[in-house]
């Protein structure tokens, strides 16, 4: 990972726009970021972790604050860094929540909330990645490998946390360690191992419940089969097998009682089966000769109307013959229908024809004349028309002549009325303009006032919460006192039975560890177990930290309601409400004159707007009408001349009538007469062909059909449902005389008629029934029988399950005892207890070996820096009092070849060994993230305490870090590394803020 550049805008100390070129100033690998204390160099390095991660390292994570006040209230705040990782560039944008000068917000400011744009250059071009915060952190997060705290332990190296780290307990790495290295994971295994034991424990118990319930059902269903059998002796030895034992002898008894069962049951089924064949047998005789019977009488009722039957078939014989003729006698009835119909309409016709018109001579030649005068009068129906329309047009211009003579006085009237009321509407116009505008005034005076008296009513409601959250910490802080106490008390109570404790892990033939008897005579007891009382103390102390955090919100929302209170008072909240409630008052209603002024305003223009149109539309319209009255005269003139020429000439055609309509209807009447007489006749002399043509063809068709004549024929028909009658007549006597044949013809009747003959006839209905009585009676003792039996089998089969279930899960249940003891033991091991001398948790395992790699890797720098005298290493020694052990750290001083505490260190060397620790711990880090390259280091502080010796071996060991192309940027103000470094950012302080200077290093 690499930086490139960096922005800063309105942000930390720096008010104007600061840009840094990393590329540039790391261009050696090694640069001096140095400046006066307080100027910004630090802010420099939360500029880049907050335009990384939003947020910047310790104690300045609140947001607000990161806004710069030297600069202008209407500058955002902003940081850009452009860095690459992974082999891709990108650009990432930030700022935090902002305070934004506002007309309309609360105090003039209204909030701005924080922004984020990530940019990637692919192509030669900025694509956006995500304008969210966290899809943006997200995304960076897993781009770098790192979180934030892991960032700023492993690019920005803070020596001051480091030589603290160095000094620090066991406890106190934990921490540091858990964080960089993200071991929750092993926690989170020691918690499902011991989840695993819980769960591996409840197997057992489950399986052993398991055992219970299949020896309580075995002797369920051993109950239920009812025998005698006597009970199964049961051994009290301690082999576990007096269970299988018993299900044994159970197993035997049931099958014993099965086999009698069975025997009785098929002794009684062979009985039955004998009955139920001889009832059949009876049954089957009794229905035999039943059927033979009804046959019989069939057949009888056959021959009784067979002589019926003969008649209807062949008078359907005579009907069909006749059936063929039916066409032709069809026709020639429709043929003499449609002669007389015609007949009779050309005699209407000709009566018509003499009643409208009188006797025309040859009709024909009268329909030809009347067609020709109608054809004459057609053409000339338009001109009448157009007659009329010209007389229509004549009068509507001598009615509109009367009406524009009027309208244009009405005009006149009008004209002038207007222009009064245009002129007295604007006299209006100055008082009101005056008025309104005071409008804007009006209302920024009540919007004033009504925020204000808002502003008042937050305020009471503020001191309610203040009063509230008050109530509530009091109550929270008493609460975790008493808990503190318990806690205390429980703590005490535990360490003065600490001899308790030491006796309850005694074993016979042992050694002591306080006195080294192997004899123990009189261990102390406790009331309770010494883990009873470790658990019990365990959750005092849960339960205060609980308090704690509890206490903690609330002094934290306490403090925020305060705060908010005189935020509110600030703003006027305190003031007097029924003062402000006048005021308001006051500024609503010289508001609400105000914009009566303007509304009235606003009207005025727009009616006298409204006259001046209307006062152009009246002059417009009397030009109009003045040209118009010229146009009309012109044109009445030329259509009284048009209209006497087509007057002259209709008069002639139209003969006598009022109209040439009234000619022409009267024409074409006398032409509907006429074509009806030609019509009627041509009809008369077609109806008599037709005729004369079907009395041919039935003439022909008589004799092959067997008929004298057509009345004969027409004799023999039958109507549809007569002939349907003797059809159906017909077919059900060919089907039952079938029927009857086939039943004669089966097995059951002709075995019926030989029984018959040889005297074997079948039961009465009383015998049958007092054998079937019997047969059932058998029947159902054999079913009883029968169900024992299954009853007996059942048991067996499921005795014979359980005692194989028993045994599988007797067997099965071996390997779970033997698992949850396994799993009890290693759940031990992994939390630090049990057999765990060191008490060392799978966390601090892993943990001690990634700080055995950290004390590796320092160690190498560290004997570069201290002349080859230090080293720095782990241990794993015991820890005393019973604490946890496993994340020691010890100095070996290689000239003495003793083995130091970390504390034993001077000033410089305790500096040079924190920086070689947190230059190891960053190596380490960048291996677990997954081999990411940090190519861009950041060491802060700490290089004052060194001689000029020690200091030049720290800067060769920190010049060795630029191998690769790695830039490393010193955060220090010692005057001697100002000499030893050429390329330097210079962060310089002053009233109006803080600024950034590159001085260029020196490569000639």
């Amino acid at each position: 990972m690499r930086i490139h550049r960096l922005e800063i805008e309105a942000f930390g100390p720096f008010a104007e726009v600061q840009s840094i070129d990393f590329d540039h100033l790391g261009a050696q690998g090694l640069f001096l970021l140095n400046g006066a204390t307080g100027a910004g160099k630090t802010s420099v390095l939360d500029a880049i972790c907050f335009a990384l991660y939003g947020s910047v390292p310790g104690a300045r994570q609140e947001g607000k604050r990161l806004r710069s006040d030297h600069a202008d209230p209407a500058s955002e705040p902003r940081v850009l860094c452009e860095f690459s990782a992974r082999g891709r560039h990108f650009e990432v944008t930030r700022s935090p929540a902002w305070d934004r000068p506002s007309a309309r917000g609360r105090k003039g400011f209204t909030t701005q909330q924080a922004k984020t744009l990530l940019r990637e250059f692919v192509a030669g071009s900025w694509e956006e990645k995500s304008s969210r915060n966290d899809e943006a952190g997200a995304e960076i997060t897993e781009l770098l490998g790192m979180d934030r705290e892991q960032f700023t332990r492993v690019v920005m190296l803070p020596q001051g946390d480091f030589a603290a780290f160095l000094r620090s307990k066991a406890s106190d790495r934990l921490a540091l360690l858990q964080k960089l290295f993200g071991t929750a994971r092993f926690e989170a295994l020691e918690q499902q191992l011991a989840c695993q034991a819980q769960d591996a424990r409840a197997v057992v118990e489950s399986e052993e419940g398991g055992l219970l319930l299949l020896m309580q059902r075995a002797e369920a269903e051993f109950a239920e089969l009812g025998t005698a059998t006597a009970e199964p002796a049961v051994s009290d030895d301690a082999s576990g097998t007096a269970p299988e034992r018993r299900l044994e002898a159970m197993e035997d008894a049931a099958r014993t009682e099965l086999a009698a069962r069975r025997q009785a049951a098929g002794a009684a089924e062979a009985a039955s089966l004998q009955l139920a064949d001889r009832l059949q047998a009876a049954q089957e005789r009794s229905q035999r000769h039943a059927r033979l019977q009804a046959a019989t009488l069939r057949r009888e009722a056959l021959l009784a109307e067979a002589d019926a039957v003969h008649q209807s078939r062949e008078r359907l014989g005579r009907h069909a013959k006749a059936t063929v003729l039916s066409g032709h006698m069809d026709a020639l009835d429709r043929a003499a229908a449609a002669r007389s119909a015609a007949a009779a309409a050309l005699v209407a016709a000709r009566e018509r024809l003499r009643a409208g018109s009188g006797d025309c001579g040859d009709p024909v030649v009268a329909l030809a004349g009347v067609q020709e005068q109608l054809a004459v009068l057609d053409a000339r129906v338009p001109d009448e028309q157009r007659l009329r329309e010209i007389a229509a047009r004549l009068e509507a211009l001598d009615a509109g002549k009367a009406r524009r003579e009027a309208d244009v006085g009405l005009r006149n009237t009008e004209l002038f009325s207007l222009r009064e009321e245009a002129a007295d509407l604007a006299a209006r116009l100055a008082p009101l303009e005056s008025e309104a505008a005071t409008l804007d005034r009006r209302e920024q005076e009540a919007a004033a006032a009504a925020v204000l008296v808002e502003t008042i009513g937050w305020y009471a409601r503020a001191l309610q919460d203040v009063s509230s959250a008050a109530g509530r910490h009091s109550a929270a802080r008493e609460k975790s006192l008493e808990l503190k106490q318990h806690w205390l008390e429980l703590r005490e109570l535990r360490l003065l039975n600490a001899a308790a404790e030491l006796a309850d892990k005694l074993e016979h033939g042992e050694s002591c560890p306080v006195c080294g008897s192997r004899e123990h005579p009189q261990p102390a007891e406790a009331a309770l177990s010494g883990l009873a009382m470790a658990d019990e103390e365990k959750t005092a102390h849960e339960r205060f930290e609980a308090s704690e955090l509890h206490l903690q919100t609330l002094a934290a929302e306490l403090a925020a309601a305060e705060q908010q209170l005189a935020v509110l008072a600030g703003q006027g909240g305190d003031r007097d409400p029924e003062e402000v409630l006048g005021q308001l008052a006051s500024a609503r209603e010289s508001l609400a004159g105000a914009r009566a002024a303007a509304s009235e305003l606003a009207g005025v223009r727009a009616a006298i707007e409204r006259l001046g149109a209307a006062i152009a539309g009246a002059e417009q319209d009397l030009a109009r009408a003045a040209t118009e009255a010229a146009q009309e005269k012109s044109t009445a003139a030329a259509l009284r001349e048009q209209h006497a020429e087509l007057e002259a000439t209709l008069g002639a055609l139209r003969g006598g009538f009022d109209t040439l309509a009234s000619r022409i209807a009267a024409l074409t009447e006398e032409r509907t007469l006429l074509q009806g007489v030609v019509s009627a006749a041509q009809q008369v002399e077609r109806t008599e062909e037709s005729c004369a043509d079907a009395g041919r063809a039935l003439a022909q068709a008589l004799p092959l059909a067997g008929f004298a004549s057509a009345e004969a024929a027409r004799r023999e028909l039958l109507d549809e449902a007569e002939s349907a009658r003797l059809e159906r007549q017909v077919r059900e006597a060919d089907e039952e005389s079938a029927r009857v044949a086939e039943l004669f013809e089966s097995e059951d009747l002709v075995l019926a008629g030989k029984e018959v003959q040889v005297g074997e006839l079948p039961l009465s209905t009383e015998g049958i029934s007092e054998l079937a009585q019997e047969a059932r009676r058998t029947a159902e003792s054999a079913r009883g029988l029968d169900l024992a039996a299954g009853l007996a089998a059942r048991t067996v089969e499921s005795l014979a399950s359980l005692r194989s279930s028993y045994l599988a899960a007797a067997d099965a249940i071996r390997g779970p005892r033997e698992r949850a003891r396994l799993l009890g033991n290693l759940a031990d091991t992994a939390r630090g207890a049990g057999d765990n001398s060191y008490r060392m948790s799978l966390n601090s395992y892993v943990l001690a070996a990634r700080l055995e790699q950290v004390a590796d890797a320092a160690s190498e720098r560290l004997v570069a820096m201290s002349d080859g005298r230090y080293t720095l290493r782990h241990t794993d020694a015991r820890a005393a009092r019973g604490q946890k052990s496993g994340l020691g750290l010890e100095v070996v001083d290689e000239w003495t070849g003793q083995h130091r505490d970390t504390a034993t260190l001077s000033g410089g060397e305790s500096f040079m060994a924190s920086l070689s620790l947190a230059l190891g711990l960053a190596d380490v880090v960048q291996q677990e993230a997954g081999g990411v390259d940090i190519e861009t280091l950041f060491v802060d502080e700490g290089f004052g305490s060194l001689d000029e010796q020690a200091l030049e071996q720290v800067m060769d060991a920190l010049e060795g870090l630029r191998d690769g192309g790695r830039v490393v940027g010193l955060v220090s103000h010692v005057a001697e590394m100002k000499q030893r470094i050429a390329s330097q950012l210079q962060v310089e302080k002053g009233r109006n803020g803080s600024t950034v200077r590159v001085l260029e290093a020196d490569v000639r």
